[in-house]
């Protein structure tokens, strides 16, 4: 009798790689960013507008539901940009030596959580906006 094995790489046996984290991450933030993005062209037409349409439209994000969901979208679009640096280096073939992989990955992650809080911190303390 033959038993029944589950298709490799099964998700109960697979232990998850930083490079695979890291790319699956990517492919969220991508996803993430193309549904922010009709919001961001919303945003612009309010500000084209007026005066008035801005500050309706700003209106909407005056709850703690949007201003996070505008800081996932920063978060995304800084990480996307990072990782984004790190595909055109392996599109010319450099940085897929292990050590060289997961140190990038890190500084990846890194250098998106920095660029987030400094923009976030500019926004809320030095041009006044909601926090």
């Amino acid at each position: 009798m033959q038993k029944e094995r589950p298709l490799s790489p099964h998700l109960q046996v697979y232990k998850p790689q930083l490079t695979s984290m890291l790319s699956i991450l990517h492919r969220g933030t991508g996803v993430f960013l193309a549904l922010g993005t009709p919001v961001l062209v919303l945003w612009l037409l309010a500000l084209a507008g007026g005066a008035e349409a801005y500050v309706n439209f700003q209106a909407c994000f005056n709850n703690w539901f949007a201003q996070l969901l505008v800081f996932g979208w920063t978060y995304a679009l800084f990480y996307h940009l990072c990782n984004g640096i790190r595909h055109l280096f392996w599109d010319v073939g450099r940085g897929f030596e292990i050590e060289t992989l997961y140190t990038s990955g890190k500084a990846v992650m890194l250098i998106s959580v920095l660029m987030t809080a400094v923009t976030w911190y500019f926004a809320v303390s030095r041009l006044g906006g909601a926090a």
